[in-house]
């Protein structure tokens, strides 16, 4: 006959132990050798608490870390150099200056300045850009077709 838990047959009311595999009564999840006290078992609603603040307070630092690898990046100026057609799209140049503290990147929104709630709105990501620098970049932009336009530009900070 095997020597393996799983394979002896466990007499009526007992279970393996979860440590060992030992067989134990039903109201116990260790067996005597794993619990020579016959100290209580945690409560799962004991272990589930114990696993959903731990992962709250993971989520917390992650944030914290964030918040302070981003400090000091922007506020940025933006102004629209040029609007050029290139093809299927327009050739836009935008000189952007990081008013901040420590180097980063900003998305920056071109939107058409005649209809600027409801018209249609184009992103681009900026260089990245040290603090006190100004930056000019050009992108290509499909969003407005290939007719040159007036447009408005803003940039955010992360």
């Amino acid at each position: 006959m095997s020597s393996d838990p799983a394979t002896i047959a466990s007499p009526s009311g007992t279970h393996a132990c979860v440590r060992c595999g030992a067989q134990t009564s039903l109201e116990r999840g260790l067996c005597e050798t794993c619990n020579p006290l016959g100290l209580k078992d945690s409560a799962s609603s004991q272990v589930h608490g114990t696993v959903f603040v731990a992962v709250l307070f993971a989520v917390l630092v992650l944030a914290v870390l964030g918040r302070v690898a981003i400090s000091g990046v922007g506020p940025f100026e933006a102004a629209l150099v040029s609007v050029a057609p290139d093809g299927a799209g327009l050739a836009v140049t935008v000189e952007v200056t990081n008013t901040g503290s420590a180097a980063g990147q900003t998305t920056c929104q071109l939107t058409e300045r005649s209809s600027r709630s409801s018209g249609a709105a184009a992103h681009v990501l900026s260089p990245r850009i040290d603090p006190g620098e100004r930056v000019a970049f050009t992108r290509l932009v499909t969003a407005f077709g290939a007719e040159p336009r007036e447009l408005d530009v803003a940039c955010s900070a992360p």
